[in-house]
């Protein structure tokens, strides 16, 4: 496969849905693992070219929410998101929508930028800096799931570029209707949703409205089902004062060891996916991330999935098994509940599947070609 460099734009800055609406209609113009993940590893995954990628920031005007006053409900928010042309034709129109998680951001979706490392001053406090302590750690993989697929990734409020007022709720309803908001603003009509972690939310957009939902892939997602219990690093979170001293204390170091456990590859999560974190780390999103925890007790993520049985459109489920979070058993729930389902368990991948196979961005992206 040929590597195509993505290219960061300048971001756009709109203001609102016309100039959102006008950038829509002008950018679019090994074996075994392999045989894994449904594919065949002789036929050539991507011969065209990868599209470039485009970084945008528009101020949307935030819909009105149940009990919400006039002035939260026309309140405005930034919001950052990134773009790839989509193929003509692609799924009937429908476009490829990713939805991150926590701590992350849009960032999850693309290509990852090389990490600068450097030995700490503690680590050499006899000596002098030498070449050999500073380095460079290439990307694992050149091309993201938004290079290969093209589409829209956004930084959902609380996270990332986007804005993080403090009058937000941030509850799965709320992230439900923001969705609906900016898709409108864009003049998008219909998406194919890939989810990961707290991007489950798209499943309350989708089951809300699912003419507009064409496709939907799940990536060791929340489990808007019954029976799940929160793990450790969450029940922390959703304790006052617990978690919020747990979110200040919250710096490389501590992520680094926190991060151990999160997939397969043995150490801490990579240094590019730690860079992009705690760039992003400040007291509005640790408030968003408490807030969503708090506001989401075992019944509430239930309730919010009480619908999936009705959702006809096709859907993959794709699970790294060694995830600490969530069990694996609830990839086979997800699969049973949705009529349309396919299921792909990775025994060798955990959390942030793709980190440790990047051969799951291929399989995601062929899901989403073969609409």
């Amino acid at each position: 496969m040929r590597a195509w460099a993505a290219s960061r734009q300048t971001p756009l800055r709109g203001g609102g849905s016309r100039g959102a609406r006008r950038w829509w209609a002008q950018a679019n113009g090994s074996r075994s693992r392999a045989a894994e993940l449904g594919r065949d590893a002789k036929q050539p995954l991507y011969p065209r070219r990868v599209p470039a990628v485009s970084d945008h920031t528009a101020e949307i005007e935030l819909p009105p929410a149940p009990g919400d006053g006039a002035a939260v409900a026309h309140a405005s928010l930034p919001v950052f998101w990134r773009s790839a042309p989509v193929p003509a034709g692609h799924a009937q129109g429908a476009v490829p929508l990713y939805v991150h998680g926590v701590p992350t951001s849009s960032d999850d979706w693309v290509a990852p930028l090389e990490h600068r490392g450097s030995r700490p001053v503690w680590r050499r406090w006899w000596r002098g800096r030498r070449p050999e302590d500073e380095w460079i750690v290439p990307p694992a993989y050149g091309e993201g799931f938004l290079e290969r697929s093209g589409g829209l990734a956004l930084d959902l409020p609380g996270f990332g570029r986007s804005g993080k007022p403090g009058y937000l709720r941030y509850t799965i309803d709320e992230y439900d209707r923001f969705i609906e908001r900016f898709l409108d603003e864009l003049g998008v009509q219909r998406v194919q949703l890939v989810m990961h972690d707290w991007g489950t939310v798209g499943l309350a957009f989708a089951q809300r409205l699912p003419e507009r939902v064409e496709r939907v892939a799940i990536i060791n997602a929340i489990p808007l089902l019954p029976g799940y219990r929160w793990h450790r690093t969450a029940r922390i979170w959703r304790t006052p004062g617990l978690g919020e001293l747990a979110m200040g204390t919250t710096d490389r170091h501590t992520l680094g060891l926190i991060s151990r456990e999160s997939n397969a590859t043995p150490g801490p999560m990579p240094g590019a996916w730690q860079d992009s974190v705690l760039a992003h780390f400040d007291a509005g999103t640790q408030r968003a991330i408490l807030r969503l925890y708090r506001s989401s007790p075992p019944e509430v993520l239930a309730a919010a999935g009480a619908r999936l049985g009705t959702l006809q459109m096709p859907a993959l489920v794709l699970w790294g098994m060694r995830d600490p979070y969530i069990p694996a058993r609830f990839a086979r729930e997800y699969a049973r509940a949705l009529p349309h389902a396919e299921l792909v368990e990775l025994a060798d991948a955990g959390h942030w599947p793709w980190l440790d196979r990047p051969d799951v961005i291929d399989r995601v992206v062929d899901f989403l070609s073969s609409g």
